[in-house]
């Protein structure tokens, strides 16, 4: 998944309210099935976005994504950035940092490795997050599952781009930091005011990248269209639906159906982008899953 400024798995991605306590089928339902459509509009996002690689580069769209993330962020939440104190803009300025940093070591990964391998390497941020807590042996056996599914991603063999993994390794340390960073953001700034702030940050420190690719080579309507929908899809319609999904769905339900983000990007990168992944690869997506699966489902005992 490649993330946004908005509340997500294990990743909790804290700007909205907390996940509702269980309630009836009939007002889950609704939110369980905009929480999938959220996964596929993110990794949807993403392959559209890719589609401008050769003419924006990964650095390109991002800045592109960055913005619209903005927008939308500075809309819904209207920070004060004038009234923050000095302990406020701290960690609003780190989580800038970070959040641009994730997606910009995102999407060179998914430039250079697919966007299957890319999400499920950056999921292992907030499924660390998830484990690191725990003190179960179903824990250790879900941390030995995810290694291995790792383990069988970076295995040695001619076509192995490390670089292109490292980056996704990148971004799953980076996806660690921004939860850690937004849980302090919450706390000490209202509202999704600090989440809005960091975004717009973030978009200034790419607005010189904007600049010069204008100014250098023009690109092409159709190559940032691509971009701005992947903003759109990637940030704006996964905000407003974990907000909408956070009141309706249970935390645990919240967590599952997370943990289907790195499945969701395979497919969508067979479908949209024709990058097919072997059995070992599957595979490996797999463990990954099922590492965060369990331990959600487990996590109530």
């Amino acid at each position: 998944m490649d993330a946004t400024p908005a509340p997500t798995t294990a990743p909790a991605r804290h700007t909205s309210p907390a996940p509702a306590e269980p309630g009836p089928d009939g007002r889950r339902l609704p939110g369980l099935l905009v929480l999938v459509g959220s996964g596929l509009s993110n990794q949807t996002g993403a392959a559209i976005g890719s589609l401008a690689f050769p003419v924006l580069g990964p650095l390109g769209v991002v800045a592109v994504r960055q913005y619209v993330a903005a927008v939308v962020l500075l809309a819904v939440a209207r920070p004060r950035p004038r009234s923050f104190t000095r302990r406020q803009w701290g960690p609003v300025l780190l989580l800038a940092l970070v959040f641009g940093t994730m997606n910009l070591s995102l999407y060179t990964a998914v430039d250079r490795i697919g966007l299957g391998l890319a999400v499920t390497l950056e999921f292992l941020g907030p499924l660390a997050i998830a484990l690191s807590a725990a003190r179960r042996r179903v824990d250790a056996c879900c941390a030995l599952v995810a290694a291995a599914g790792v383990v069988t991603l970076m295995r040695p063999r001619p076509s192995a781009d490390y670089l292109g993994m490292g980056l996704g390794l990148l971004a799953a340390a980076c996806w660690a930091a921004y939860i850690l960073l937004n849980r302090t953001v919450g706390r000490r700034v209202p509202g999704a005011q600090g989440s809005a702030a960091a975004a717009a940050v973030s978009a200034l420190m790419f607005l010189p990248v904007g600049v010069v690719l204008v100014l250098r080579n023009p690109p092409a309507p159709a190559a940032v269209g691509y971009a701005v929908v992947a903003g759109v899809l990637a940030s704006a319609v996964p905000y407003l639906a974990d907000m909408f999904t956070l009141r309706r769905v249970p935390a645990p339900a919240f967590g599952l159906l997370m943990s289907v983000n790195p499945v969701l990007a395979g497919l969508v990168g067979w479908v949209v982008l024709g990058q097919d992944l072997g059995p070992p690869e599957w595979a490996a997506v797999g463990a990954v899953v099922a590492a965060n699966a369990i331990g959600v489902l487990t996590s109530r005992r």
